[in-house]
């Protein structure tokens, strides 16, 4: 099963989960097709924010190229989100497989805190 962002009907506004699907496809530059997407809520005594679970997908050399470069950057990246913070991102699973038709299957968890 493929999840993209879809094009929103005119007017309609984008929430976290397609901002930070957008944010996660440009870091993949373009090649990530995303599998499944959990978001959960979360809170401390002092932040309210989401646990966001992804498992992506990357097919073909150039993918999974793109793919082993996105687990290598994802801890590190800064985001730009609006109104959130990524306060942890971690690769938590792979799966990589080589051979005439290469995939690279990746999972995902970030926490973000909404900064209001």
């Amino acid at each position: 099963m493929r999840i993209d962002p879809l094009p929103l009907p005119c007017g309609a506004r984008r929430g976290t989960s397609e901002r930070l699907r957008e944010k996660l496809q440009e870091l993949a530059c373009g090649h990530a097709e995303f599998v499944s997407h959990s978001e959960k809520s979360w809170a401390s005594v002092t932040f309210v924010g989401a646990r966001h679970r992804l498992d992506l997908a990357f097919a073909g050399h150039d993918a999974v190229e793109a793919g082993e470069n996105f687990i290598a950057y994802l801890p590190e990246h800064e985001f730009a989100i609006p109104r959130q913070l990524v306060a942890d991102a971690a690769v938590t699973a792979v799966d990589h497989r080589i051979g005439a038709d290469p995939r690279l299957e990746v999972r995902i968890e970030l926490l973000l805190l909404d900064e209001e």
